[in-house]
Order: C-alpha cells, then structure tokens, then sequence
C-alpha cells in the first residue's frame, strides 16, 4: 500500500468534530473582533518569503518546500500566513481602507522532524490587524487571543508572556552590544548560534541548548535599551492589560523566530499538555508592509496559533465526534426499506443527524448496532409500519418507545 508522506496524517472522521468545534470558535469570537475571513494561495513565489521572513531564518534556510513550476518560476508551500495576508493587502489596496482585520485558517508547510502534535503539513488560524500604531491595538488583540481559547477550554491553564524587540531607531546599538557580548563566549555557543551571531544574534537569545541559555541569561536585553518611544509603547501595553485584568509575565528572553517583528512580541503558553506548551505567538510588524513593497510604512500586528496543538488539548478533554440522533433500521420487503429511506429524508430534514442500516441484517444484528452507534434513538421500520406510515421509535436512554407517524416522531424528539 501507498503510505503518506511522512510528516503528514490525515485526519479522521473522529476527529473532524474537534477541529470543526476550533474553527467554529475562531470565526465566532474573531468576527466579535470585527475581523473579516482571507483565503490566501497555499503556494506562492519564494521571494515572497524570503523577503518577509528572512533569509537568515531556520524557516528560509531549512524548513521551505521549494520547487520550480513547468514555467521555471521558484514557488514555495506557504510555511506561514502574515506573509501571504501583506502581500494580500497590498494587492488589494486595503492601504487606501484602514484599519484593515483578516483572520486565515489553513494548512502549511515546514521540513521540520516530525514529532506528536508537530508535522510537515500543519494548521494554523492567525489574525492581522493593519493600521492602528498604538499599545491598545496590541492589548485588543491579546484579549481576543485569551478569549478564544479560554471558550475553547483552556482558562486557568493560560500564561501570557510579552517583551518589546525595540525598533529601527533603537534596535542596531543594541544589535552591536549584544553581539560583543556573545562574541567574548563564542567559543561556548553552539553550531548554529555561532553561525547566527553576525547574521541574526537575536535568535541567540531564545536557543533550547542549555550552554547557549545561560550564556543568553547573562547578555544584554532589549528592554534595557529601548528609545523613548519604544518604551512609552511597552508602558502603555503593560497598562492596558492591567486595566483588562489579563495577567501577563514579562520575559526579555522571548525575541520570536521571524525577522520581521517590531516593539511588542508575545507568546501565551499552556500547562494543559503537561510541560508549558505555545498556543499562540505573534508580535508587532511595522516595517513589513514597505519591506514587501509598499509605498508608505503601515504599522502592523499579528499572531498564529497551530490547530494541531489545541487539538490535542480538546482530545484530553475528550471532546470527540458528535453521537447520532437516530439510528434507522428498516428490516423487511422493499416496500419497507423504501419507506425507511423516506423517514430517513425526514428526519434529515428536520435537522437530525440519522445513521442507517444500508446493510441490512436481522433486527437483533441492527440493534446491537444502534446501541453502538451512541444514538439517543432508534426507528424501527417493518412491514406493517410501512403499510400505515408509521415508525416505531425507541428512547434509547429511558427504554421506552412508541409507534407513530412520522411528524409525530419528529415532534417528540424536539421537544425531548
């Protein structure tokens, strides 16, 4: 047999009620928010990447599944959304229309090790919000993020963490005092940090080597260094959150994995997996909308959560797929098989989940497999109830059952 491509699942029936149950919740809480939906490509042109993310990034460098179109043209999977909603606002001219919201859900690509809840094809819901400059339009969508999942079931278990990367004015004199702080440990850094010192020595700062952390632990932070500006936007970050009641903790260690963030970065984490888990990480990205091309700067933030990860979550809550309402066996001539299929459309149509006995068998046999099926009833069409357009329907929980027509069916169960 053909097996997937490692890296990659598919995602079964009995599953598709969690996922089903998140997206649900992204579009009702994030339409709150006043965010509208965008469907980007999954693929686009490599450059379109390299250019937003970074080519020094371990997503550029490493991770991108690249290939050439018949035309020749370098394309690449998508391995993240804000790229592809700038490139989408830009094309749009949602610049002339601000602020502009969109939030995206859909599957994207990464040449990671595959291990549990992390894959080559994974699924993130993320959220952009183009225009306001200011530290409430950061609080504003923390508090959308926290009120998401919280409704899906992670309230007491969240931790959000926030820093400020500082900005174009402030950033390079720190980039300088960081790097000579790293250089005087160099030799203790590892590979890859040794090759990031010069190239992106702020991805230092958030290496899991134990060696690189502590080394980390002792260098100059970003906070420490902010201009003026930067730290009046932190200030007023930390405000608003405080006005909102959202607890946060501050961590200078948390610089993100992406280029492009500016000033506010932030990740919420979970204990609900055991160890403290990301659910959702994002930060601010003023520059990115003239680094893809745009005429003016337009300030910007966003975030992404990975569906993969909250379904994990939701399985240990042991939401699952929804029972049927009616399990149909119609058992007898064709006469009554037909009208089974009648009741059937009925019930369908009154908004009834019904699971029927397509394969027939005995009563007996049909019966074991309603009470299989977790249905809360079951109709029971034979010959004589085909002859008077009746069913016999049975309260699997109460042990009790009737026969009726089937208005009168229907009307029983919605009112149960």
């Amino acid at each position: 047999m053909i097996q997937p491509i490692r890296g990659t699942r598919d995602i079964l029936p009995i599953e598709t009620a969690r996922w089903q149950f998140l997206e649900q919740a992204v579009r009702r809480v994030f339409h709150q928010y006043d965010y509208g939906e965008l469907r980007t490509p999954i693929f686009e042109k490599t450059e379109l990447f390299a250019r937003a993310v970074g080519e020094t990034t371990d997503i550029v460098e490493k991770e991108m599944y690249v290939f050439a179109d018949r035309g020749g043209e370098s394309l690449a999977l998508r391995p993240e959304g804000t790229a592809s909603v700038v490139r989408s606002f830009l094309n749009n001219g949602f610049e002339r229309q601000l602020p502009f919201k969109a939030y995206y859900i859909g599957p994207m690509f990464r040449y990671e090790r595959p291990q549990k809840g992390r894959y080559r094809q994974f699924h993130q819901a993320g959220a952009e919000m183009f225009g306001p400059e200011g530290p409430l339009a950061d609080a504003e969508i923390l508090a959308m993020i926290v009120r998401f999942l919280e409704e899906v079931g992670l309230a007491g278990t969240l931790t959000l963490e926030i820093n400020s990367l500082g900005c174009p004015e402030c950033r390079p004199a720190y980039r300088e005092k960081l790097i000579a702080a790293l250089e005087a440990k160099e030799p203790e850094l590892c590979g890859n940090c040794q090759n990031r010192l010069h190239r992106n020595p702020l991805r230092v700062l958030d290496c899991k080597n134990e060696s690189c952390k502590e080394i980390a632990h002792d260098a100059p932070h970003m906070l420490d260094h902010l201009c003026e500006t930067c730290d009046s936007h932190f200030t007023g970050l930390k405000s608003h959150l405080d006005t909102l009641g959202l607890k946060y903790v501050v961590n200078p260690m948390m610089v993100r994995g992406l280029d492009y963030y500016t000033r506010t970065a932030f990740e919420v984490t979970t204990d609900a997996l055991g160890a403290q888990s990301a659910v959702a990480a994002g930060g601010r990205y003023d520059g990115l909308v003239t680094e893809m091309g745009g005429k003016n700067p337009v300030p910007a933030i966003g975030f992404a959560m990975g569906l993969e990860r909250l379904a994990l979550l939701l399985e240990q809550q042991e939401i699952g797929a929804a029972p049927v309402d009616i399990y149909l066996a119609a058992v007898g001539d064709e006469a009554a098989q037909s009208f089974g299929l009648k009741a059937a459309e009925a019930f369908r149509a009154a908004g009834l989940r019904v699971a029927m006995g397509l394969q027939g068998g005995s009563m007996k046999a049909q019966m074991k497999k309603a009470g299989k099926s977790g249905a809360r009833y079951s109709v029971v069409i034979g010959e004589e109830e085909a002859q008077n357009a009746q069913v016999t329907l049975k309260d699997m929980e109460q042990r009790e059952q009737w026969t009726l027509s089937i208005e009168e069916a229907v009307a029983r169960m919605k009112s149960a």
